[in-house]
């Protein structure tokens, strides 16, 4: 027999915990009570400072004024991630959150750049991409105008344990329960096997009808109590460790994130306010943790403010993402790298799924089985996104990339690979949530190029594309001479809110 849902049940707090009690409170409201179970004892990872461009809608849903939340969570501005030494050594280019040139209906400007290309011409393709160029003078402001072209999508770096801080004090505004304790037992239903109540250690008792677990790895229920099991992608991304270590900031804040290729993994670059955020994602079983700690420290732009942190991981995902009454959210969902910045991502797309498929008269098998198979999709995808940055490299024979870039990859990968390097098509997968000018971007920027164009492409005699080519990437600069430098806009904004 099916239950209503009048009490939501949230184990574990950081972001992953805070934002589902954030959002939740803010679109359910008075319909359901809400209690956030966490303890001080167990710390969090804190890691991800990095994201991607639909944190803005969480913030927009939530009614965030972006200044007080530049202040509160010392956050800077993100146009892209620069990948250094992953084509080649040496190489390096940009995925950014733009857009480059301007699309037809029925061809993307790739297929006319690749075309100049092979007829001598066209300069780079990121010379067509404002983010790019913002990214490259240290500029920032928020485009504004009719035009889609001047559209230039971001996001931000921040420090995640102070964005927990401000949204718990944003939840708590409306009516989140904070308990802390640490939970001692799990006390499940004899017949349904849902679980009822938490136990702390204190002997108080957490009851609820729908659990969300976030917490973390150890995945106190989705895995512990529910013994759901583990899909391992170790065999395709076979890095198992990060480490991380803040640095003092530097004078000039990047508006960009740098992804930076080494022997056995690759090192984060991440500016914040008040410090940098830096750190490796690395295989020990190409990499003690002396070797990484060593390359590490060797490579830091400015001095470090503590020692290295060792976070061990497994990349894969709960074979059910929901089981029973219980959602992992964040960690104990899986794990994919935050090479691509997914992280926090992923946990707003859990909290957003969860809301749109949100148990009315109780929770149903229906609603169960669209919510994992949308999970399983999303989260497939963002693997094979990730995949395609270790397999198309050309870093010499080091075990580590030889083995990567001569491994098997999944299909689907394999298949949108193929048709790109045939004739520079791209499907677009759905829930992907990488469009065609991030596959575009990381495909070219790797030395993946398209073997042929769209007859579209070819419309124009040599000379017309080339004025067409030079007036768009014009186009596309003009709005940098009055925007000011990234520190500039930031202090402006912080400045506001003081």
């Amino acid at each position: 027999m099916t239950k209503s849902i009048r009490k939501v049940v949230i184990l574990g707090g950081g972001t992953a915990g805070w934002m589902t009690a954030a959002l939740t409170a803010k679109v359910l409201g008075p319909l359901v009570e809400i209690e956030l179970v966490e303890s001080e004892e167990i710390g969090i990872i804190g890691v991800g400072e990095a994201t991607i461009p639909p944190i803005q809608q969480v913030n927009s849903v939530l009614g965030i004024d972006e200044g007080e939340f530049l202040r509160e969570t010392k956050a800077t501005i993100k146009l892209a991630i620069r990948f250094e030494n992953w084509g080649a050594e040496g190489d390096s280019y940009y995925h950014t959150f733009g857009s480059a040139g301007r699309n037809l209906a029925f061809a993307s400007f790739h297929h006319f750049w690749a075309r100049a290309r092979k007829a001598g011409f066209g300069g780079s393709y990121w010379d067509y991409d404002l983010n790019y160029l913002c990214a490259e003078a240290g500029k920032f402001a928020p485009t504004q105008g009719n035009d889609p072209i001047w559209d230039m999508p971001y996001a931000y770096h921040f420090d995640s344990a102070l964005y927990g801080r401000y949204l718990r004090s944003y939840s708590e505004k409306l009516g989140v329960t904070r308990t802390e304790g640490m939970v001692a037992d799990v006390r499940r239903d004899a017949g349904s096997g849902d679980i009822t109540e938490l136990l702390l250690r204190d002997g108080r008792r957490v009851a609820g009808d729908l659990f969300i677990d976030c917490s973390g790895s150890r995945g106190v229920l989705i895995q512990q109590a529910l013994g759901t099991g583990y899909e391992d992608w170790s065999h395709w991304l076979p890095c198992d460790r990060a480490m991380a270590v803040p640095s003092e900031r530097f004078e000039t804040t990047l508006p960009y994130t740098r992804a930076i290729a080494r022997e056995a993994g690759w090192q984060w670059r991440i500016p914040l306010q008040h410090r940098n955020g830096n750190g490796m994602v690395y295989s020990s079983r190409h990499f003690s943790d002396e070797q990484a700690a060593e390359l590490l420290l060797a490579n830091l732009d400015s001095t470090a403010l503590a020692d290295p942190k060792i976070i061990a991981f497994r990349t894969g995902r709960a074979r059910q993402q929901w089981n029973r009454n219980v959602v992992a959210v964040g960690l104990s969902s899986g794990f994919l790298e935050p090479l691509e910045s997914t992280s926090i991502y992923l946990i707003q797309s859990a909290i957003v799924r969860l809301l749109h498929l949100f148990p009315h008269s109780g929770i149903t098998g229906q609603l169960v089985g669209e919510y994992n198979r949308q999970s399983q999709i999303e989260y497939e995808l963002i693997r094979d996104f990730i995949i395609l940055h270790y397999h198309a490299n050309n870093r010499g024979n080091a075990p580590f990339w030889r083995d990567l870039r001569e491994m098997e990859v999944p299909e689907r990968l394999a298949k949108k690979i193929a048709l790109f390097r045939s004739n520079g098509s791209l499907v677009q997968d759905q829930y992907d949530i990488f469009m065609e000018p991030s596959w575009v971007q990381v495909l070219m920027g790797q030395h993946i190029m398209p073997g042929d164009h769209h007859p579209l492409a070819d419309s124009q005699s040599d000379d017309e594309l080339r004025e067409q080519l030079a007036n768009l990437a014009a186009l596309k600069a003009r709005p940098l001479p009055q925007l000011p430098a990234h520190d500039d806009w930031l202090r402006g904004q912080v400045a506001q809110q003081g």
